[in-house]
Formats: structure tokens, C-alpha cells, sequence
């Protein structure tokens, strides 16, 4: 979070806690002046097919229910008591036209923003999609949390899609209560607009506004529940369409059962594939107008999300973030960052940290993250057919994803490092050197390349030794390492296997501290470096302690501060490079 605080400290985020003056909230609702110049023109409610909740009393249409044939169905916000202000964002709201805002402007958000009324020209709706969650297919999901409120046009041309985080159940809730509350929206919001500033592909935030109103949540889970305050945030994004759309076609799953609401719909995947085409991908649809055929069309489609996927979570690893919930119904049918749940970003460097604590396998770690991706892709591959047959599908992953994502990632972290004079056949490996590195050393992501950054870059330059003194300190401390590097798994688990394996006689390898040791004795599900030592104990790895370099200072010896050194010899700075 230091990360994010960091980030917004530089943007023009504008963070407040004032109730809307309540003399001017009923004149407003009739007449809106500071948003009164949003024109809507809901495209994605005309092009596609969208449910008439059945009729009923009030509150019929967030009665849980399958949507069959559809992809939108109509819901309605639920007001909340004394909306108030937390945060706007100017320079996310100024891409709906909208001027810097003043206190009265704050006051029109807060009723706007918040659902308890409606900007003409809004349609509120919720979105109908399915999902993979943790692998399974979990079938009908859907908008349970969130409504479109509709499409603003700017007078650039643009077009940008409202939605509401938070504001009450739709037919997509089941048996939540369609709320969001205080802490995760602040969470969602300052995300959403420091991954921005970052430079990586996201949805926006333009406000997040609480209320009196409250809800009951076990923030800890340890069945200690509390009231907390309902809050919504204004998402903002060219769309919210995702893998899961097209996921509503799918029959029933051979694994869970479970099957779309719409299956056997395919005129309906039709309608959805050619209006994101057009209206997302205008490029690829002008350059296959003319094809009887729509293959190709559909291909390049996939190509591009495919490619544009692979960018996005090459930008996620070079900034250590962690997405945390990487099911298909969160993955961006435009590669964009979507749907901030229990994310993180990295502090020590931990290629399996898991921020997700309902995430027990560790399917989502942090350097799971490129192959979920690419194995949603596949899932939405098997989505699209007919339309784009699975053979083909499986090939443009196959050929495209890899080779975009290490292209991208590779040129990102030369960036990082400040090898910009040039590409050389070991930047590869030096950087993957590097994060081995800090991953045995415990060193910070973020500071590390934040340290770099201030190198001396001459081989006799005054400040090497602070510098590396600087670089070491940051590191983690023998005691942090060896919780780091504690067993993974119980050790009665561990023997008994371990004891199997060493019924096959195998050559002797050799420990700098405890001499010959046979490879079988390295226990197989140990986290990486930990060595199976007798009855079941555990210790850090020998490669994690400082090596002995014979003379060379504290911070020299340091795994770190020995890269740093061989970067700045000569051999190291030929050719131009430069930290």
C-alpha cells in the first residue's frame, strides 16, 4: 500500500469527508447543474437483449433468479441514508467532460454517485455473466454488486460506461445484500487510479461516497462481526464486458454441472461478439466489413485480447501486483485491470505470496499470475465457438500469449533497470538473477528499484559503499528469513515420503555446511530452498547467508551488493550500460 499512497500523493485525487449541504440535496435531484451536461446514449441496452424483471411488488426485480436469454436485466439503485463525499477523482471524471469540482459539485455527486437518484438518460441495468472461479465452473454469476448506469458520450467523440459499485441487490445478488462498505471501496478507488498513474491498462474510479446507512460484515472472519458504513464507488471504463460474458452459453460442465443461462443461445454470442467487435475493436471490423465469412474477423478479435491480456499482466509482474481473484468473470474482454478485490502488491519479493486469504491452494500467487491468464484465454476460447473454432482459438494462445508477455515483460524491466542504450542476449537472465536474488535476501520489490535507481555509475565512485550499505539494510533480517523459509507442510507428511524416495540410491550432493547429503533427502513439497534435516525439521536455505568473498565489506558480501558489483565492473558496463 506504501506503493499506492506514493502514487496518489502525486495525482490530482481529491479526498474529502463533507456531508452535502441538505438545504440544496431536494433542489438537485429535480435539476442537476454540475452533471446536467452528461449525454447519454445507452448503446450496449440497444444492441443487446435485455430482461424485463418479472412483474411483482417493489423490490421484484432483485429477486434472485436465473436470467435465461438475455444479457442485461433491469434493476433499480437502492438509496442510502445521508450520502456524503469521500473522494472524487477530477481527472477521472474530467474524461466525461466534467470540470473540476466545487463543494456544490461534491453535493450533486453524493446524490448522483451514490444511487439515490438518477441523471437523465440513466438506465440502470445488471450485467448477466457466468464464471470459472478457482477453476470450477461456477455457472450464472452476474452483476450482484454493481449496475450499469448507462454510456456518456463526450464532445470528443468518446464513450465511456457508468457503473455503481455497491449500490444494492439485482437479480445477480442470490443471497448478499448487493453492498459494498468504508474500507473496500477506499481500497478499490485508490487502486484504481494509482494502477492509472502507473501506466497500467484499468478501470477508472471517479467517486466513492458513503452513507449512514450500514451493513453487517466479519471483517476479520473470526465470527466477530460489525456494522459497517454502505459505500459506493462510480466505476468508469469503455466497458465492462468480460471472459464471463460469453460464458452464459456454456452447457453443462462436465466437472461441477452447472451450465449458462443461456445455452444453445448462439444467436445471442453472435450479437454480443459482433457489438464489442464493432463498437471496442472498430479497426479490426472495418478490416473484414467485406468477409463473408466471419473467422478471420473473429480471430483477429481474439489475437488482439489475447496479445493485449498478455501486456497487462506483464505490467502487473513489473510492479509487483497481485490481483488476488483472477476467475474469468474478472478478466476484460479490452485486457484492462478490473475488479479490485483482496489485492495487493508486493513488499519483500515472493514469487508464491498470496494475497487472497480465501485462496488456500495458491492458484493465484503472484507468479501464477502470467498462466492463470493464459488458461482463462482457453476458457474463453471454448466461449467463442462456433464463432471462432477451438482449434483456432487454442493455436492464437498458443502462438501469441508467451512471446507478447515476455516481450513486453522484458522490455518493461530493462526500463526498470535502466538499460535503455540497448538489448543484449543476457538481459534475460540478469534480471532473472536479480529477483532470485532478492527473493533470498528478503529484499523490498519497490525499494529495491527505487535504490537502483541512485547507483553510482563509475567503477571508483565515492558513494558505492553507502549505496550498497543502503541496498543491504532494506533486505530482510536472518530471523525474517527463516519464518520466510519455514515448512509448508506438516512434517508427519513429509517423512514418510521422504523415506520412499531415498529407497533409490542416488549420487551424494554436497553441502557447504553439512557436508555430503543425498538428494533424496530433499524433502519434494518443501518450499523452494528449505532441506529436509532427520525428523522432519526444517531449515532456511544455505544460498540465503551472505557468501564469503574474503575481505570484501558487510554490504559487499551481501547477494545483492555482489551483482551490484559486477554490473559496475568494466565487463559489466560494456556496450553502454549503464545503471
Amino acid at each position: 500500500m506504501a506503493l499506492v499512497r506514493a502514487t496518489l500523493r502525486a495525482s490530482p485525487v481529491a479526498a474529502r469527508a463533507r456531508p452535502p449541504p441538505a438545504s440544496r440535496s431536494a433542489a438537485m435531484e429535480a435539476a442537476p447543474r454540475w452533471l446536467a451536461g452528461l449525454r447519454f446514449d445507452n448503446q450496449a441496452l440497444r444492441a443487446l437483449p435485455v430482461e424485463t424483471p418479472p412483474p411483482g411488488p417493489e423490490g421484484a426485480p432483485s429477486v434472485p433468479r436465473p436470467v435465461p436469454g438475455a444479457c442485461f436485466s433491469r434493476a433499480r439503485p437502492t438509496p442510502l441514508r445521508e450520502p456524503r463525499v469521500v473522494a472524487l477523482s477530477s481527472r477521472a471524471l474530467a474524461l466525461l467532460g466534467l470540470p473540476e469540482p466545487d463543494a456544490d459539485a461534491e453535493a450533486e455527486a453524493a446524490l448522483f454517485f451514490s444511487g439515490n437518484a438518477l441523471l437523465p438518460g440513466a438506465e440502470p441495468a445488471a450485467h448477466c455473466y457466468c464464471g470459472h472461479q478457482f477453476g470450477q465452473f461456477a455457472g450464472q454469476l452476474g452483476d450482484g454488486a454493481a449496475m450499469y448506469l448507462g454510456e456518456v458520450c463526450t464532445a470528443t467523440g468518446e464513450r465511456w460506461e457508468l457503473q455503481l459499485k455497491g449500490a444494492g441487490p439485482t437479480a445477480f445478488s442470490r443471497q448478499a445484500d448487493g453492498r459494498k462498505v468504508l474500507r473496500s471501496s477506499i481500497r478499490e478507488f485508490l487502486c484504481s487510479e494509482a494502477m492509472f498513474h502507473l501506466g497500467i491498462p484499468t478501470t477508472r474510479a471517479g467517486a466513492c461516497v458513503t452513507s449512514k446507512s450500514t451493513v453487517i460484515r466479519d471483517v476479520f472472519y473470526d465470527g466477530n462481526p460489525k456494522y459497517e458504513k454502505c459505500t459506493v464507488v462510480l466505476r468508469i471504463a469503455p466497458t465492462f464486458i468480460r471472459f464471463g460474458s460469453f460464458e452464459i452459453f456454456k452447457p453443462a460442465d462436465e466437472h461441477t454441472g452447472r451450465a449458462g443461462p443461456s445455452v444453445e443461445r448462439n444467436d445471442i454470442r453472435v450479437q454480443l461478439l459482433d457489438y464489442v467487435i464493432s463498437s471496442f475493436y472498430p479497426e479490426i471490423q472495418a478490416t473484414h466489413t467485406f468477409d463473408s465469412d466471419r473467422v478471420p474477423r473473429n480471430a483477429a478479435f481474439f489475437r488482439e485480447v489475447t496479445r493485449r491480456t498478455a501486456r497487462m499482466v506483464a505490467e502487473w509482474q513489473c510492479v509487483g501486483f497481485c490481483h488476488g481473484v483472477l476467475n474469468t468473470d474478472n478478466m476484460s474482454i479490452m485486457g484492462l485491470t478490473m475488479d479490485y478485490g483482496p489485492f495487493g502488491f508486493l513488499d519483500r519479493y515472493d514469487p508464491d505470496h498470496v494475497c487472497n486469504a480465501s485462496d488456500n491452494a495458491g492458484r493465484y500467487t503472484y507468479s501464477k499470475q502470467p498462466e492463470v491468464c493464459k488458461w482463462n484465454l482457453q476458457k474463453l476460447a471454448e466461449a467463442l465457438e462456433p464463432e471462432l473454432p477451438l482449434v483456432l482459438g487454442r493455436a492464437i494462445v498458443a502462438e501469441e500469449f508467451d512471446t507478447e508477455f515476455q516481450k513486453h515483460y522484458l522490455q518493461k524491466m530493462r526500463r526498470k533497470l535502466g538499460l535503455v542504450r540497448g538489448e543484449q542476449e543476457e538481459d534475460s537472465a540478469l534480471v532473472a538473477k536479480l529477483l532470485e536474488t532478492m527473493h533470498l535476501t528478503g529484499a523490498d520489490f519497490t525499494n529495491t528499484f527505487c535504490l537502483l535507481s541512485s547507483f553510482p555509475p563509475e567503477p571508483e565512485a565515492p558513494g558505492l559503499a553507502e549505496f550498497l550499505s543502503v541496498l543491504a539494510s532494506q533486505c530482510a533480517s536472518l530471523e525474517e528469513l527463516r519464518l520466510a523459509f519455514r515448512p509448508q507442510m506438516d512434517p508427519r507428511m513429509c517423512c514418510p515420503m521422504c523415506h520412499e524416495t531415498m529407497k533409490k540410491p542416488q549420487p551424494a550432493l554436497h553441502d557447504a555446511d553439512a557436508g555430503p547429503v543425498q538428494p533424496t533427502a530433499l524433502c519434494a513439497h518443501r518450499h523452494p530452498g528449505q532441506r529436509h534435516q532427520g525428523a522432519g525439521a526444517c531449515r532456511p536455505p544455505v544460498s540465503a547467508a551472505a557468501p564469503d568473498l574474503g575481505g570484501a565489506t558487510e554490504s559487499q558480501q551481501h547477494p545483492l551488493g555482489c551483482l551490484a558489483a559486477r554490473l559496475q565492473s568494466p565487463a559489466g558496463q560494456g556496450q553502454g550500460r549503464r545503471w
